[in-house]
């Protein structure tokens, strides 16, 4: 049963696609005060675990820290941030009853789970108009689907986006590109898709190629395609500010762009210098924006990631006026530009949230200060592209992802997790946010394999991939000026080339569980407890998830480890990939194992009673052969496997 309450007047974020009654009864699970802004407070039982917030820190479970729902542009993922890129507004708390909470504010919104009182969750807002669902009625799992239910079928991509993608920012030249495909295909390791950072654009501006570097781009992405490789290039949200740039010039003469209180054009600063962003809450400005995707579309690009759309801010030309003006009379003459330079360099400005309350958005005539819907910008920019693809290729689908999101974005495209490090301790991270933001609609999502930051070592990227050829979105990304993390950069290639290749051996039961997930509004990716409800020890394991109907899932996340221990709720058949191409199977019983998992193989766990299909590998997605197709697990079982194009959109 879902329950929608409505408070003061809400801003329409189009998250929740149902139309559902306003409920007249007093929340049944906590208490509501709309006093001073909005707050929701209810006590948690001892045991009560609480799942959900989509992309946050910390385990499965929430309980126990502080969370606060403000779309943040913050590459330093360590337990105590309580903001990344996205905002998810969702939690569920399995207990006795259990029950959903849906808050629908794009506003700054704060979770204190058991920080503030062990034995409270308070939700809290100064922004008192929204809307609050409230869901119960069967397990935390039930609720979940409930949800799911009212929000919307989730992102389909093309089938070739569950192929492996190699990126790093640093790729400038098609020399760059032609490197990194040759490498692959001359040591037959899959490749599927190369990404294209900022280094592509001219002056990094969005919709535009460097001339120089790439005199005929429609001809370059055509060479790619004859070999199986789908570029995709990255769109940021600022356009740059420049007379003769015809998306600036156009963006200003209509009015799309964001403006300031007193009417002129708001004007941070991100990679391209001084920009504007388009106002993607203007359902006008948003068709425009999405026009553009055209000319990249037009030159044979079939998909896009869209980054900076929190929106990021270095400084904004209010922002250093207001720096300059507070310390020129402490500084000597002249002084103050030395502080200002030390500003350009993101110390003291980046991310201010004086910024995002200097701009507004124009939604339907009426002026809407950022802040207050500041969670929407990035759902709004990837809805902006999804929209134009629809219009533009109506019978194709477009791979498309996004940094920043809000629930109801998940419709639209898939969410990869920002600019992560080479710590062990992401790929744990990775692996807990999976089911949160399957909760939330978000199916297509992934890490960036062998971290963003920091320098990767050739047994984290080996462990890491071991977790990613499970996961939809599988993206090898590094920054620039960091150690090169390329397959062919380490010692015995042959062990990642090995492991990259078992993804496309499991390619069919992974876009099959994809499928049956996007179209049955289900998960993915699931805590244990959502499959075992009765099992006591379920709820503690914080390292292992359910995949699809079939497999479970428990990669070694730990330096050095040469296995790791698990927990198994059921009889599970032991499935474990092994460098010389065989698989070794051993069923092992209900209970506690420690299982030997070596560096260069990748294991997985069948459920009892049930099969995978498996084929050979293959180089590219669309040279899969399902002729070749055996079964792993339960001899006698039967799978249903779901198959299609790969390219033509899925009727809803």
């Amino acid at each position: 049963m879902v329950r929608k309450y409505k408070f003061g007047a809400p801003f329409e974020t189009e998250a929740v696609t149902a139309d559902l009654p306003l409920c007249s009864e007093p929340c049944p699970y906590g208490t509501v005060d709309t006093a001073s802004g909005f707050s929701f407070t209810c006590t948690l039982g001892a045991r009560d675990v609480v799942y959900g917030l989509g992309e946050a820190v910390r385990g499965i479970n929430k309980r126990g820290y502080e969370y606060v729902s403000f779309a943040t542009d913050d590459g330093n993922h360590v337990e105590d941030k309580r903001s990344l890129y996205g905002a998810h507004n969702f939690v569920v708390v399995a207990g006795t009853p259990s029950f959903g909470v849906f808050v629908d504010c794009p506003a700054r919104l704060t979770f204190d789970i058991g920080y503030t009182r062990q034995d409270t969750l308070h939700i809290y807002s100064e922004c008192a108009d929204l809307y609050l669902y409230i869901i119960d009625g069967g397990t935390p799992y039930d609720i979940v689907r409930q949800f799911r239910g009212i929000i919307g079928r989730s992102y389909i991509p093309p089938k070739f986006a569950f192929g492996y993608g190699q990126s790093r920012w640093g790729y400038k030249t098609p020399e760059d590109f032609r490197t990194v495909l040759k490498e692959h295909r001359n040591t037959h390791v899959p490749l599927d898709m190369l990404y294209m950072d900022i280094d592509y654009m001219q002056d990094y501006k969005d919709f535009t190629v460097n001339g120089e570097n790439f005199p005929d781009f429609p001809a370059f992405v055509a060479e790619m395609q004859r070999q199986h490789i789908h570029l995709v290039p990255i769109i940021d949200a600022g356009v740059k500010v420049e007379d003769g740039y015809p998306v600036y010039e156009e963006g200003v003469e209509k009015g799309y762009f964001c403006h300031n209180a007193d009417g002129s054009l708001f004007t941070p600063a991100v990679w391209p210098g001084w920009t504007h962003f388009p106002d993607v809450l203007d359902p006008e400005a948003r068709a425009w924006f999405g026009g553009q995707y055209r000319v990249l579309l037009d030159a044979g690009i079939d998909g896009f990631w869209n980054d900076m759309n929190e929106p990021a801010i270095f400084y904004s030309k209010q922002g250093l006026a207001d720096l300059a003006e507070t310390y020129r009379e402490a500084l000597p003459e002249g002084e103050d530009m030395a502080l200002l330079r030390v500003a350009q360099q993101g110390a003291w400005l980046a991310g201010s949230e004086k910024d995002y309350a200097r701009f507004y958005h124009n939604v339907g005539g009426q002026m809407v200060r950022h802040d207050t819907v500041h969670n929407l910008y990035g759902y709004n920019m990837t809805r902006a592209a999804a929209e134009a693809f629809a219009r533009l290729r109506p019978q194709q689908r477009i791979l498309l992802f996004s940094r920043s999101s809000y629930i109801g974005m998940h419709r639209y495209g898939g969410i990869w997790t920002g600019d992560n490090r080479s710590w062990w301790s992401h790929i744990l991270l990775n692996l807990q946010m999976l089911p949160s933001l399957n909760m939330c609609g978000f199916l297509y999502v992934g890490a960036d394999i062998g971290g963003f930051g920091s320098d990767t070592t050739r047994d984290l990227l080996l462990r890491w991939l071991e977790l990613a050829v499970f996961v939809p979105l599988m993206r090898n990304h590094s920054g620039t000026g960091i150690r090169r993390q390329e397959f062919y950069q380490f010692e015995q290639p042959e062990d990642l080339r090995h492991v990259i290749r078992v993804r496309y051996r499991l390619l069919p039961y992974l876009y099959s569980e994809y499928m049956k997930a996007a179209l049955g509004g289900d998960m993915l990716f699931k805590p244990l407890a959502f499959v075992y409800p009765d099992d006591p020890f379920a709820p503690q394991v914080e390292d292992q998830l359910m995949l699809g109907g079939e497999v479970m899932i428990a990669p070694v996340y730990t330096q050095n480890a040469a296995g790791r221990y698990v927990y198994l709720p059921e009889e599970m058949d032991f499935v474990k990939f092994l460098p010389d191409g065989t698989i070794a199977e051993q069923w092992l019983p209900q209970g506690h194992h420690y299982v030997e998992i070596a560096l260069n193989e990748v294991a997985m766990f069948i459920r009892k009673g049930r099969c995978i299909p498996l084929v050979d590998a293959a180089e590219y997605v669309d040279a899969l052969d399902l002729g070749t197709m055996q079964y792993l697990g339960d001899k006698t079982a039967a799978y249903e496997l779901y198959d299609d194009d790969g390219i033509t959109p899925v009727a809803e």
